[in-house]
This record gives structure tokens, sequence and C-alpha cells, in this order.
């Protein structure tokens, strides 16, 4: 009854009008049908109405099923946003091995933004002090595969392009020297990339310092080896490593201590000792959020120790 309710509004009713009824030829009347019209028109009639029931059904169907997808997609938005504010709670707080236990819930996700954090939290656990040798081969190559995914999900995310090239670094320990500097000039592009999509990302062009500080302090016989199998070597200079040390501070000041003891570092390296020991005193006394930043404090204090040995 619901149903013929809903169809009639869809089919209002209408007065039957034989043929000829409007030119007031017909034989029966204005308002009369004739049986032989009946019969000729029923057919018609009742396929038209079925039609149009199914029509309306159809309809119908495709509404439901439309917004119950869009119910789920925004559901499922919803859900990935959620994670991702837990994922970046927990890094800011140091809490590096409930962020890993979380992500990976969500390893097989297609979100490129979860990807890449799970590539970072990866790789951090595999960074622990208490994390095995092969425990941390294992995450070092988890790491990559995560990167990887998130690049082919988004290539428009600097963050992507970021720790795609810090991760295929990472697997250049494992792989020899000639993979590293076979993989130098991609690691380049990529954090040339994130840079270009992302100016005002500190951590893209600290990572870019790395890059040159790396080439620059690369050892004569791994640069002859370089020179032997490439025509055209990967090669920088102190001096630019510290452009992009001190254009990261520019961009947000004492963001990472380890950028901090490297400004320290590279500027011994061109013997400036007044301002070694600014920037190493600055990475000492910066606070140890995570285990990496202790790291940091005792070697900028070692460091500061052999200068005082020295005077």
């Amino acid at each position: 009854m619901a149903l013929a309710a809903r169809l009639w509004r869809v089919v209002p009713p209408r007065p039957w009008l034989p043929v000829g009824a409007a030119s007031g030829r017909s034989r029966c009347g204005p308002r009369r049908l004739c049986g032989s019209e009946v019969v000729g028109n029923g057919g018609a009639f009742k396929r038209s109405l079925l039609l149009s029931a199914l029509s309306y059904l159809g309809f119908e169907t495709y509404q439901v099923i439309s917004q119950a997808a869009l119910v789920r997609a925004a559901a499922t938005v919803f859900r990935v946003e959620e994670i991702l504010e837990q994922a970046d709670y927990l890094y800011e707080s140091g809490e590096t091995e409930k962020l890993y236990q979380l992500l990976t819930q969500y390893k097989e996700s297609e979100d490129a933004e979860l990807l890449w954090r799970l590539a970072r939290a990866s790789r951090d656990i595999a960074q622990l002090s208490g994390t095995s040798e092969e425990e941390k081969k294992l995450l070092v190559y988890e790491a990559l595969e995560y990167a990887k995914r998130a690049l082919e999900k988004n290539e428009s995310s600097f963050a992507a392009h970021k720790w795609y090239a810090i991760c295929i670094s990472d697997v250049g320990d494992y792989e020899g020297i000639k993979a590293k500097i076979a993989n130098a000039y991609t690691i380049k592009e990529h954090f040339e990339k994130a840079i270009e999509l992302n100016p005002k990302d500190a951590t893209s062009i600290h990572l870019m310092g790395i890059w040159c500080y790396t080439f620059a302090e690369m050892p004569w016989c791994q640069r002859r080896m370089a020179k032997v199998l490439f025509a055209a070597p990967p090669s920088s200079t102190y001096e630019e490593a510290l452009g992009y040390f001190h254009r990261a501070e520019q961009v947000d000041p004492n963001f990472y201590s380890k950028n901090l003891l490297l400004l320290g570092k590279t500027y011994l390296k061109l013997h400036n000792k007044k301002l070694a020991v600014f920037w190493l005193m600055k990475a000492k006394d910066h606070p140890a959020h995570t285990e990496e930043d202790k790291q940091v404090q005792t070697e900028a204090a070692q460091l500061l120790t052999g200068f005082s040995d020295k005077s």
C-alpha cells in the first residue's frame, strides 16, 4: 500500500480520454470508455506503470547506496584523521614504541599520510639502542617499503619524498659503498623535491645539508672509488652544508638538536672555533625529548671537552 501511494504521487491520475475525445468526435461520449479502447490500451498502460515503478525503485536504491557510500567514506576520513592526530601526539611526546604499535595496526592502509608516518616510526624503532642488529635491518627495509608506498599514493606529498630519500640512504648501509654512492643522486633529487613542495620544512633543508656534509667529508679512498665507478660522482663542500644548516635554523630556530650539532661540527671543519663552540653549546643545552637528543647532547659535550683539554 505504501508503494502504491508513492507511485500514485509519481504517476498522478489523469482524465480517461478516448482517442478523438479532445475534438468531440467520440461515439461513446466525452467521459466514457468504449470496450475496444480499454482492451486496446490496457496493456500499454500496465507496461508504463511497471516501468515507472521500476524506475522509481531503481532511483530509490541508487540514493540509498550513494548515501551509504558517502557515510562510509566520511567515516573512513574521520577515522584516518583521528589516527594521524594520535600519531602526531605520540611523536611529539617521544613515545616511539607506542607510536610504532599504533601505526603498524594500519600497515595495509592506502593513505600516504599514514604510510610515511609508519616509515618514520619504523626507522625510529631501528635507531633505538635496545634494537638488535638483526631487527634493525628488518625495520630499515620495512621503513623503505612504507615510504615507497606513500610516494606511490601521493607524489605531491613533501613528507613522502623526504622519508623515501631517508630510507634509501639507510638501506645503503647494508648494500655497500657502491650502492650508497649510486643512490646518492636519487636521494638528493627527493630531498630537493621535498624542499620545493614545502620550503618551510626545516627538516628537509637540514637533510639536504647532511647530504652535502657527507660528500664533503667522504674519505679519500671512497672518493677515488667513486671516480672509478662513476663518470661524475656526487660531491659537495662544507660551505654548502653550512648554508643548508643555517637556512633550516632560519625557517625554524632550534627545531632539531642534530642541526645545532652539525652547525658546530661544520664550523670545526672550517676551523672556526668560536662559532663551533657557540653551536655545540646550544646542542648540549637543547632539551632531550628523544634518545637521539640524548646522543646529541653526549657528542656535543665530548667535543666541547676536547676543546677544554686542548686549551
